[in-house]
């Protein structure tokens, strides 16, 4: 549930559980079959946390205490909190956004209250022991998703009303203030499927990076296009190039924003793959784990598109579109 809605996840949640039942069966998957069930969710690095940490309950059994849930890959102290206090009911406080924003008008905390983790842990933990540290942590995580919301809060309908300082001060609007999150980087691209011979050329996974683990199509810049910084080699031209294109879409990260345009180009003979790439069979394909952007280039290519130049129209496009990913 990191960063992932709740109802995108429990689908993937019962697949998994089925496949992956305990750490033992998790920590002896493969790569390849961990990144594939999670195909789609993005945040990859998540899947491979979670293996390593199934590999340490399998060798070593389940943490005893908050530290040891702290020494788990991939668990801050966020999660482990929330780990703690959901699943084995120890008094440990889980702040996250929607909680940091009850407790901030609760207790009329000015300014950021991430500022003050601390002390609200301090003063939350006794509640947690008193009322049960599961159903307290979840009931104050449901109250800021959906009553003590940041704009137009519900506090006619909250239980904390009464008893809430921000409420009392007529400020919900300003406490805690908006957070200025930072303007996301923004890049054109176009997503290159390059099929010749009935094998399509894929980029190898990576160990590192935001998508390691998954197998990409190769990107071009599309600003490197449109600045002729690309070099042209008619050497590179195969005969019997073929093309389609289909509408574009703006694929969304963290802090990136791509606006995908999608491309299928289509040659007479496969060349020698460039390093980092591998010519794909078409049975193969759809065994491949790829991220939701390469997905759904994945899908158009299978018959989805609506859009479609046909060849006379390609032998017009810039000689840089029919070789760059040849580098």
């Amino acid at each position: 549930l990191q960063q992932t809605q709740v109802a995108t996840v429990i689908p993937y949640f019962e697949r998994w559980m089925v496949r992956f039942p305990n750490a033992a069966a998790l920590s002896a998957a493969s790569d390849h079959e961990i990144h594939k069930f999670w195909e789609g969710l993005g945040y990859y690095r998540r899947a491979r946390h979670l293996q390593a940490s199934a590999k340490h309950i399998a060798a070593h059994g389940w943490p005893t205490d908050f530290e040891g849930l702290m020494k788990l890959p991939g668990l801050g102290p966020y999660t482990a909190a929330a780990v703690a206090s959901i699943a084995f009911q120890w008094p440990e406080p889980a702040l996250d956004g929607n909680v940091f924003r009850v407790l901030a008008r609760l207790l009329g905390i000015e300014g950021d209250p991430r500022s003050h983790a601390k002390p609200l842990r301090s003063w939350l933990r006794p509640s947690l022991e008193k009322h049960g540290a599961s159903r307290t942590t979840q009931g104050l995580m449901e109250l800021g998703a959906l009553i003590c919301t940041p704009v137009l809060p519900k506090c006619g309908k909250c239980p904390m009303a009464v008893r809430c300082e921000a409420h009392r001060l007529d400020a919900v609007d300003r406490i805690p203030p908006a957070v200025q999150r930072k303007k996301p980087k923004e890049q054109e691209i176009w997503l290159v499927a390059l099929e010749a011979e009935g094998h399509w050329l894929l980029r190898e996974p990576t160990q590192k990076g935001m998508l390691a683990g998954l197998w990409k199509w190769p990107m071009i810049d599309a600003a490197s296009v449109a600045t002729g910084n690309m070099a042209a080699d008619p050497s590179l031209l195969y005969a019997s190039l073929g093309l389609r294109t289909w509408p574009g879409w703006t694929q969304v990260y963290t802090h990136r924003r791509e606006g995908v345009s999608p491309i299928h180009l289509q040659l007479d003979k496969r060349f020698e793959a460039p390093q980092g790439c591998r010519w794909i069979s078409g049975a193969g394909l759809d065994q491949l784990a790829l991220g939701k952007r390469d997905q759904r280039l994945r899908e158009l290519i299978k018959g989805r598109g609506t859009e479609t130049l046909n060849s006379t129209q390609a032998t017009s496009l810039p000689i840089q579109i029919r070789q760059a990913d040849r580098s």
